[in-house]
């Protein structure tokens, strides 16, 4: 839980600070007040990322550095980021400093913001990042895993680049690696996927109050139990197309998850409202698997997407919300007052933050 914060410095705040309840606080501004930024930094203090920028890009304009500070149940985090006289980013957990921050320093997120309704119909980039992202937080070493296979798919990448063609032995040591690591990943995707699959279908019907019956799927392009050698066989068999192409065509950044409702492809025949439903069901899920893996209750930010949700649907989401820390951007509160006011915080935001 994060009780306060002070942003300085940090986008459209020079110095600001903010106390937060340990339910539900609703900020509440109109567009391009700030809402979204105070949301961006609760979750750099959390993970050390955010989710729509670069690290420089945090920092206001002419300004040589931002901080955060906050007051967590655990302690006092401090985030500093730099950009002279070098860009660094240090963080500070009870007076000890880090440069990044391992897993165990994190805080679990929980994060629901108008792009995840693209989840569906959007690329399969998309959905690739919604598994790697939930399992960065809850597997420690995914995220450097992840880094190393694609360090080793963009150097192999730029040989089948070269002018003169690469043979086998010559990418030999990048095949094997990339099969090492894609198997990996495949297989925590599928394992991630089983989790989500056995939830799926409960979530979604609490939510909805239909009768649709949904599952979930990942689709490896080989096979899990023998990924490692198919993988690198087919690396080596298919080095003509890559190097025609200039691009490595098969692994575990090419493949992609499937939704079926009632047998047929969620992505084709998906109203609106049903991919709001669904997305809400893999949230209320995300909680569930974030407290049993890490011990600790995420945070929740929902960004500007409540409004967005009708009377039942807000309701159904309200009752998964109840025991959790949760911050909701709007720019009309009285929406979402009807569903929290016994236990809701209004944090106004004014225009000029």
């Amino acid at each position: 839980m994060i009780r306060d914060i002070r942003l300085q410095n940090f986008r459209s705040y020079r110095d600001e600070s903010f106390e937060f309840s340990s339910a539900v606080n609703i900020i509440v501004g109109p567009n391009a007040s700030g809402k979204t930024n105070l949301l961006e930094a609760i979750l750099m203090l959390a993970r050390g990322s955010s989710y729509r920028a670069k690290d420089v890009e945090l920092v206001s304009f002419n300004e040589p550095w931002t901080r955060l500070d906050a007051h967590t149940e655990s302690g006092m985090r401090i985030l500093k980021l730099m950009l002279e006289p070098q860009t660094s980013k240090t963080y500070e957990l009870d007076d000890k400093v880090y440069k990044r921050l391992s897993l165990q320093h994190t805080l679990p997120v929980v994060l629901f913001e108008p792009n995840h309704l693209q989840l569906l119909h959007g690329a399969p980039d998309q959905r690739r990042t919604y598994l790697d992202d939930l399992l960065e937080q809850t597997h420690g070493g995914y995220a450097t895993l992840l880094k190393q296979y694609r360090r080793t798919l963009a150097q192999r990448n730029a040989l089948l680049k070269r002018s003169h063609r690469p043979t086998n032995e010559e990418l030999f040591p990048w095949n094997l690696r990339l099969s090492e690591l894609g198997a990996v990943i495949a297989r925590r995707r599928a394992e991630l996927c089983t989790i989500l699959n056995e939830k799926i279908n409960s979530a979604y019907k609490d939510i909805s109050h239909t009768a649709t019956e949904t599952s979930l799927h990942y689709k490896p392009k080989l096979p899990l139990d023998s990924y490692e050698t198919s993988l690198l066989h087919k690396l080596e068999h298919d080095l003509p197309v890559d190097v025609f192409r200039g691009f490595t065509a098969a692994g575990p950044h090419r493949e992609d998850f499937e939704v079926l409702f009632d047998g047929r492809l969620a992505e084709e025949t998906a109203s609106r409202g049903e991919v709001r439903t669904l997305v809400l069901a893999l949230k209320s899920i995300e909680l569930g698997i974030l407290y049993e893996a890490r011990g600790i209750k995420p945070l929740l930010l929902l960004d500007d997407v409540f409004s967005e949700l009708d009377g039942a649907r807000r309701r159904a989401l309200t009752e998964h919300l109840a025991s959790y820390q949760t911050f909701i951007t709007t720019t009309d509160a009285d929406i979402v007052l009807k569903d929290f006011a016994s236990s809701s915080t209004i944090i106004p935001i004014q225009k000029d933050a």
